[in-house]
């Protein structure tokens, strides 16, 4: 088995990961860059960078639903009594060891619902605002909606988008990790060693089909249920 490939992120699940990174540091860089005085015209690059990002994610919502594991990233008992001891061993308590997680760890799950739940607030709210720009396509209506119902949403689409920075940071942080660096590489060439897997997850709650002498050395992994 030394040598072996194990497939974690498919060509396309990639391309999604980093049009999405795209899209979203545009949208950060063209509302924030002007605040800082960087002065462009902005408006344009900012809203399609929004409808390109909300059109990535619904994309990633069909796939996720429709043709890959959607337990996979699903939070279940296993995930938090091993959240519960890696907290108990933070704090100096004795007790059983966590145990090896899925193909995701508790922590990876909670970060993606918390990145889910911004990212879904940005574009409800983002396709709301385009109601108050010309463009091409369409002629703006500001008085779609009250002035007090504008403020709520701009205050939820602002108030999103510093949250999206601290979880981008969060992000790079543990991406440029030492000890995190095989799942960052798994993100451009798609595949994790096979010591890479048995060191970090357990086999049998993210279940590699057993491979013939005949196949070729990159293996994707079972579909599951809830872990």
């Amino acid at each position: 088995m030394t040598g072996e490939r194990i497939l974690r992120h498919q060509l396309t699940d990639r391309l999604y990961h980093w049009v999405m990174a795209a899209a979203a540091l545009v949208c950060l860089f063209t509302a924030f860059l002007p605040i800082l005085g960087w002065k462009f015209e902005w408006v344009t690059a900012h809203w399609i960078a929004g409808v390109v990002l909300s059109a990535a994610v619904v994309f990633h919502i069909v796939r996720a639903v429709f043709w890959q594991d959607f337990w996979a990233m699903v939070i279940g008992w296993r995930d938090v009594r091993s959240s519960w001891r890696m907290a108990m061993r933070a704090l100096g308590r004795s007790g059983p060891p966590a145990q090896l997680p899925a193909k995701y760890s508790p922590l990876q799950k909670i970060y993606h619902k918390v990145v889910a739940a911004v990212v879904l607030a940005l574009i409800a709210t983002g396709l709301l605002m385009l109601a108050k720009i010309d463009t091409r396509f369409w002629r703006r209506n500001p008085y779609w909606l009250a002035d007090s119902q504008w403020g709520i949403i701009y205050a939820i689409h602002g108030l999103c988008a510093m949250a999206m920075i601290t979880l981008i940071i969060t992000h790079i942080y543990f991406a440029l990790r030492s000890e995190k660096l095989w799942m960052t590489r798994s993100m451009f060439r798609g595949w994790i060693s096979h010591e890479d897997y048995v060191q970090h997850h357990d086999p049998a709650r993210w279940p590699v089909p057993a491979r013939k002498e005949d196949e070729p050395a990159l293996t994707a992994p079972i579909r599951h249920g809830p872990a």
